[in-house]
């Protein structure tokens, strides 16, 4: 079985996070946009929205379409995601599946502008190219049948890595000590009334979910059926 295939850091690892790069503004310690997390992450140092990194990039950090650790996959802006997305890959699992870190993507305990850790995206395009995946979402604990279009990699740097690595060690640190010490806590606000042992067995039926994905792809049969994202 894979690894649990996300991790909902919320409100106590984005304190953490936020100890090196303060936001203003009321809901500060809950709600993060996709755009200062990514680059917080990855360390590469584009701004704007997510919708206009693919073509910052370009002269400023090698892009392409094979997954790297560390990498920034950019979406491109589509229905309701107007603005684009950005992610971080936190993992490669086989050339057609990774797992992405990123911010504001599903409703967790009903809120936006959450924290996911290790979300599995798998890629769905014709050509093996990454220009069509299919992304986890919480809600539905599965993918759903919704595909997104994405415009590829954006890699880091030297400097992004090692802006990334001074930044999120401690960060980590802190999120991890956090974690440890309030398992309760998180249990109850990322599933009310539920016990970490609860989310461990939930975290076990996902894994089977995406290992049972990932055998489909590999091996070019059908997927199982999907749940509407």
């Amino acid at each position: 079985m894979l690894k649990r295939t996300r991790t909902v850091f919320g409100s106590l690892a984005a304190a953490a996070v936020m100890t090196l790069a303060p936001i203003t503004g009321a809901s500060a310690d809950t709600y993060w946009q996709c755009v200062p997390f990514a680059r917080l992450v990855s360390g590469i140092q584009i701004f704007g929205d997510a919708r206009t990194w693919w073509q910052q990039a370009v002269g400023r950090y090698d892009t392409g379409f094979t997954p790297k650790t560390g990498a920034v996959l950019c979406f491109k802006p589509t229905g309701k995601m107007t603005l684009g997305h950005v992610a971080v890959v936190s993992q490669v699992l086989t050339d057609r599946v990774i797992q992405i870190t990123h911010a504001n993507w599903s409703r967790i305990g009903g809120a936006r502008g959450q924290i996911e850790k290790d979300v599995t995206v798998i890629d769905v395009s014709p050509a093996g190219d990454w220009s069509t995946v299919k992304v986890w979402y919480d809600p539905v604990r599965d993918l759903g049948t919704t595909t997104y279009p994405t415009y590829g990699f954006i890699y880091q740097d030297a400097q992004a890595k090692q802006i990334a690595n001074n930044g999120l060690s401690a960060a980590g640190n802190a999120a991890l000590s956090m974690a440890q010490s309030a398992a309760s806590q998180v249990a109850s606000a990322v599933r009310p009334g539920a016990s970490p042992l609860s989310l461990l067995s939930q975290a076990a039926d996902s894994g089977d979910k995406i290992a049972a994905l990932i055998q489909a792809v590999t091996s070019g049969s059908q997927a199982p059926a999907d749940q509407k994202n």
